[in-house]
């Protein structure tokens, strides 16, 4: 049977440490899964869930992005899949009495976690103004207070419309058709967080802002280099991937600061051998400070050029553009300043190049470790420095892998949910619904909450997500929420953003993807594009969590009547009733998806074009793959201090907490943790055990502190610290963004040590 939802929050003052562990999966990772599956859902509706999660008759999982393969497995999910999976389709429930009971303030005091626990939101709520909790609303009366808003604005630009990378294509699109035909391209998204750098770099260097490979580019690969990147924990499927490249004769490079399980071996729960034994993974480890990676990369790429016969010269003379000016720049790479910056030594690096040089098909990959710093674009434009050079992109088995950590994320950029849309797409649009849309950008993450905090905009909507938890400067970030007028939120369950209102609030629940959506039109499905750019359908097979939840497209198109009124000619009512309408709008208005509905009622759905990987043609602003030759840079840290590093814990998917756990680390029953190297411990004074502030700094002198964090003495990097967000999202300034891109850096964050 399913179990009861906790009442208190646990206590996490003393937390378990134990030894570190050396692989991933196999026997515990099935124990777990099914415990927590248990505990959510029962025995017997765990296995009709999970029997349809990834299936191409069954539903997306709502977790990573990773691809399915045609040839799918019976339990073909992971072990943090399979947890998403179940605290949606949990039997818990949070309604109407349960607000009655728990005013905003005692929800403000509970744990992300806590939160989470609780279920499934039955109904819509409403925090009216001078209110001290929720209290049930009809769906119209919610409709009609957004409208209320929305109309009183001075201008469209002070709506903000936000998504989470866990909203539908059709959802998306209908979105954003809703805030242009507002009047604003205000459209944050979580990939403002998150991979915004790998789109600005990939933009400006191979034309298209998305990865160049598929899942048998993977298998066919000599050389996979994972930088920044914790596939253990955050793309567990991806370990499939990297045992059948090495079992073809791959070979595998990590760069990472901290040593992660699933990149040393791989037990893969699917066969016996994997469950036994495992596979060893990473054939050479590269344990880099962090930030140092742009200094790695242009060194190795200073050493392909001097190296006769290295240089795809063919590919290069043909295909790109500026190898002169990258040549010059890398000449000026120096041993003794790559040495600093990576912490790494020179057999390492030249260890490195050598499996670099061996390789005639090489691809890297890489997440939040290379795209959340001041110098991630010019990061990552070096690596593709990398693979131009060799000529590895647009050849089988070749190309950039950045992995993305949620669902749809890159679906929805897809589907216009940008704030700088290329002028192209809006021309598109304007022609298919006859509107106007805003040609002026909007605001992305960061800027929208300084936009809030400068009272600059008024009205916050959030289209899934945990937005107060998962970005940056909590305490600016909270601040600036509570200045809005109206904050309204798509959800499925509760999460600290619920808690963090302005002078009014919304909670609108939604169906999830394992729950059926029957509209006037019939039972529906929606689609989603994965890491690889492969579109495919989602559909729910389970009875919805209550009667009062409304689907994603059905709250946009009700909202959009009601904010747009009759003056709005487009068939709204129509997109609700039936999903293929808004299907067919998508095929005429964004490229690649002709025919949209006939090509993904196809079992696996259909890739996407990708002009660099199928044709090696780049659609830049030269018409040729672009070298770039930035200034190398690297963080610089005052003594005394270390470079702090935000990471997921492997109970945690994002903002979810699952529970208090990250096994693979050594850590039970709690999160108050940092991880810091024993010689920068000893240095510094820190015992391990010990109980410390974190306090950050920069240049605006404001003191931001995280307190009440216990040492642990772990393998980082010299120099480096580690702990797990949201706890100290508190940390990370809102200014301290990455040049170009405007992420926020959270992973590499000055800090000093308070000892309590």
């Amino acid at each position: 049977m399913a179990t009861k939802p906790p009442t208190g929050d646990p206590v996490q003052d003393a937390p378990q440490i134990d030894e570190v562990q050396h692989s991933a999966a196999g026997l515990p990772a099935i124990a777990h899964t099914l415990r927590a599956a248990q505990q959510q859902m029962g025995v017997r509706r765990t296995a009709r869930t999970l029997l349809k999660v990834n299936q191409k008759d069954g539903f997306d999982c709502p977790g990573c992005a990773w691809p399915e393969g045609d040839k799918r497995h019976t339990a073909e999910f992971c072990e943090n899949g399979a947890k998403a999976v179940a605290e949606e389709a949990t039997l818990r429930r949070v309604t109407p009495d349960f607000f009655a009971a728990h005013p905003v303030a005692d929800l403000a005091g509970r744990s992300g976690y806590w939160l989470g626990q609780q279920g499934r939101i039955t109904q819509p709520v409403y925090l009216p103004e001078g209110a001290d909790r929720y209290e049930a609303v009809t769906w119209e009366r919610s409709f009609e207070i957004v409208a209320e808003e929305l109309t009183a604005l001075a201008s469209p630009d002070e709506a903000l419309f936000y998504t989470s990378g866990r909203t539908s294509n059709e959802a998306a699109f209908l979105l954003q058709l809703l805030a242009r035909e507002f009047g604003t391209n205000n459209l944050p998204d979580c990939s403002n967080m998150c991979h915004e750098s790998s789109g600005s770099a990939l933009t400006e260097t191979i034309g298209i802002g998305k990865g160049s490979v598929s899942l048998e580019d993977l298998h066919q690969a000599d050389l996979i280099i994972v930088a920044g990147q914790n596939p253990g924990t955050n793309h567990p499927r991806m370990l499939s991937a990297l045992e059948q490249a090495k079992s073809a004769g791959a070979k595998i490079i990590s760069v990472n600061p901290l040593p992660e399980a699933g990149l040393e071996r791989f037990k893969n729960p699917q066969t016996a051998r994997g469950m036994l034994k495992g596979t060893a993974l990473t054939d050479l480890f590269l344990q880099i400070r962090i930030g140092g990676d742009q200094a790695l990369f242009r060194l190795l790429n200073k050493m392909i050029i001097e190296t006769d016969g290295a240089v795809d010269t063919g590919f290069v003379t043909e295909h790109t553009h500026g190898y002169e000016a990258l040549a010059e720049a890398a000449r000026d790479a120096d041993w003794d300043e790559t040495l600093t910056a990576t912490g790494l030594d020179r057999d390492t690096i030249e260890q490195a190049l050598a499996m670099i040089l061996a390789s005639e098909r090489t691809i890297v990959c890489w997440a939040m470790g290379l795209t959340q710093h001041k110098h991630s674009v010019p990061t990552i434009r070096e690596v593709v420095n990398l693979l131009l050079l060799r000529g590895n992109i647009g050849r089988p088995g070749a190309g950039v892998c950045p992995v993305r950590g949620h669902s749809n994320v890159q679906g929805d950029r897809t589907m216009g949910i940008f704030e700088r849309p290329a002028p192209a797409f809006l021309d598109a649009l304007d022609q298919e619904f006859g509107i106007t849309s805003p040609r002026h950008h909007g605001y992305d993450v960061v800027r929208s909450i300084q936009a809030l905090r400068d009272g600059d905009a008024k009205v916050f909507f959030a289209m899934g997500g945990n937005f107060v938890g998962a970005t940056p400067d909590t305490a600016v970030t909270e601040a600036a929420m509570r200045r809005a007028r109206l904050t309204v939120h798509v959800s499925t369950k509760l999460n600290r953003s619920h808690a963090v209102t302005g002078t009014r609030a919304l909670i609108l629940p939604t169906l999830g993807r394992t729950d059926k959506d029957v509209q006037a039109g019939g039972k529906q499905f929606v689609t989603v594009e994965d890491s690889m750019g492969m579109v495919h359908s989602s559909r729910g097979n389970l009875t919805p969590a209550s009667p009062h939840l409304l689907s994603e497209p059905a709250i946009v198109a009700r909202l959009a009547r009601a904010v747009l009124g009759p003056a709005s000619t487009t068939p709204w009512e129509e997109f609700e009733k039936d999903y293929g309408t808004i299907r067919d709008r998508i095929a005429r208005v964004i490229p690649g998806f002709e025919d949209f509905n006939t090509r993904v009622a196809r079992p696996g759905g259909f890739t996407l074009p990708h002009a660099p990987r199928d044709e090696r043609r780049f659609p830049t602003a030269t018409g040729k793959a672009n070298f770039t030759a930035a200034p190398v840079e690297y963080p610089r840290l005052p003594a005394g201090r270390l470079l702090l590093q935000t990471l997921r814990s492997h109970d945690q998917y994002n903002t979810t907490i699952y529970g208090l756990d990250d096994r693979y680390r050594g850590i039970k029953g709690g999160r108050r943790i940092v991880m810091v190297n024993p010689e920068d411990a000893h240095a510094l004074g820190l015992a391990d055990g010990s109980c410390t502030d974190l306090v950050s700094e920069w240049k605006d002198g404001v003191e931001r502190r995280a307190p009440g964090f216990r040492v642990v003495h772990y393998p980082t990097a010299r120099g480096c610290a580690a702990a797990y967000y949201p706890e100290t999202n508190v940390l990370v300034p809102l200014d301290a963004t990455a040049d170009t891109s405007n992420t926020p850096a959270s992973k590499s964050v000055v800090v000093r040590f308070e000892t309590t």
